[in-house]
């Protein structure tokens, strides 16, 4: 069940997303718009809801409850960056606003951007792995809570090889191809 809240929930991120920039660019209502845009955070809310209430109830977390805490923390740790980048195509597509910025390609100014990305990674592994201890604060159960351990260490892996990145870059900076 737990999956099936966590796909609704991406699913609306992307409907209120949609919502709120049609009719700021679309339909002209700004307020409007605003509003909608401000219901993209709901849908997090509406996920931690259900995973607190499952895990209340007795349910031994397992995979999905790791799942949703990893989608949480990398939903507010990305999200404000991923409306940003939607909101400059929109405006750029339907509203005559200037083209959409691009990373830098280069040099040190790419390194800083993938150090930047990964900044906001090391924010995402934080918030996630908070949720999952307190989660497993929350039921005190180690045998219940078991998986959610796992996905501490799964997630700092993932972060180990995101660091890889900006390292390479940082060591050896891109270069244009020389033609």
């Amino acid at each position: 069940m737990l999956f099936l809240i966590i796909a609704g929930c991406e699913v609306g991120f992307w409907l209120f997303l949609f919502a709120g920039l049609a009719t700021r660019y679309l339909a002209r209502r700004r307020g409007l718009g605003a509003a909608l845009l401000l219901c993209v955070p709901l849908t997090d809310l509406a996920l931690l809801i259900a995973t607190v209430v499952d895990l209340r109830r007795g349910a031994t977390a397992g995979f999905p409850h790791g799942l949703a805490a990893a989608y949480l923390g990398f939903s507010v740790a990305f999200g404000h960056g991923m409306i940003r980048w939607a909101d400059e195509r929109f405006a750029h597509r339907f509203a005559g606003g200037p083209p959409p910025s691009k990373p830098p390609r280069y040099g040190r100014a790419r390194a800083r951007h993938e150090w930047r990305e990964f900044g906001k990674a090391v924010i995402a592994w934080a918030i996630s792995c908070a949720l999952l201890l307190a989660a497993i604060a929350l039921v005190g159960d180690a045998d219940r809570t078991a998986a959610l351990s796992g996905w501490l260490g799964r997630l700092t892996v993932i972060l180990g090889i995101w660091a890889l990145w900006p390292i390479t870059y940082t060591i050896w900076p891109a270069k244009p191809k020389k033609t």
